[in-house]
């Protein structure tokens, strides 16, 4: 079994492949400072609660955008799982060829991303991520990574507007019925939806444009993905398990390095 982590800046991913299959899947919160010993113990306890055995992992692969917990999780993993983790990083077989100014800026979860969109779906594509930052990532044919624009995620963009407004409420994010909204909780929650179906649609738009592609897939994953991919035709697919499949993939095209 493959243990597959996604440390974000918001939850930590979690996912247990037996052989291809996911098996198992579960989150923690980032921000909550934690030590070695309480990193490891929570995974084995997580791990045991869905009745696996933490001795039968075969390895561990990680991804992550929060270097500055990952001394700590990376110690808990190797004392409690005794594996030590493959890291996603410079270096490591993915398969994908950044092709940006500089390659080591482009996150390990665009990366895995990008890895997984391609293996499925093949490119051109364009794989958009509605995380605590909105991704939107650009594969060409022959699977290089080309270029990235990245935004304001949904839930960023609605604690700016209860953080920074004296009267203006925190509400649940979701599609009210209607644009035309007449109080204060409908009209929040539709310039914070409809206003990124507007940017994500304008974005795919531009892409394809100045790409000069007359066809491109589009796959969305990420939390609130969901919710805009519903109401936009440009998106293709939604895949929330997206960046555990990514890791997957990844760890295929590293084994030979572990043997």
């Amino acid at each position: 079994m493959l243990l597959a982590i996604d440390v974000g800046n918001t939850n930590i991913t979690i996912g247990v492949f037996q052989k291809e299959d996911l098996a198992a899947n579960f989150r923690l919160t980032t921000k909550i400072a934690r030590t070695s010993d309480e990193y490891g113990l929570l995974l084995c306890d997580l791990l045991r609660t869905r009745g696996i055995d933490p001795n039968c992992l075969e390895d561990v692969i990680i991804a992550s955008v929060v270097p500055g917990m990952m001394y700590s999780f990376t110690s808990g993993i190797t004392k409690y799982i005794h594996k030590t983790p493959i890291i996603v990083g410079a270096g490591t077989k993915t398969g994908i060829k950044i092709n940006t100014a500089n390659p080591k800026e482009i996150g390990a979860d665009r990366v895995v991303d990008a890895v997984a969109g391609y293996e499925l779906y093949g490119g051109p594509l364009m794989v958009i991520d509605f995380g605590t930052a909105t991704t939107y990532d650009l594969i060409l044919e022959d699977g290089t990574f080309q270029s990235g624009i990245t935004a304001p995620g949904i839930q960023i963009s609605a604690n700016a507007l209860w953080r920074d407004t004296a009267k203006l409420p925190e509400i649940e994010i979701r599609k009210p019925d209607t644009i035309l909204a007449r109080d204060t909780v409908s009209s929040m929650q539709a310039g914070l939806v409809f206003g990124c179906i507007g940017q994500t649609e304008y974005i795919i738009k531009r892409v394809k444009e100045e790409a000069k592609l007359s066809t491109m897939k589009v796959i969305a994953t990420g939390g609130l993905g969901k919710i805009i991919a519903e109401e936009s035709s440009l998106i293709d697919y939604y895949d929330p398990m997206l960046t555990m499949k990514g890791l997957y993939f990844i760890y295929q095209k590293c084994r030979g390095q572990r043997t």
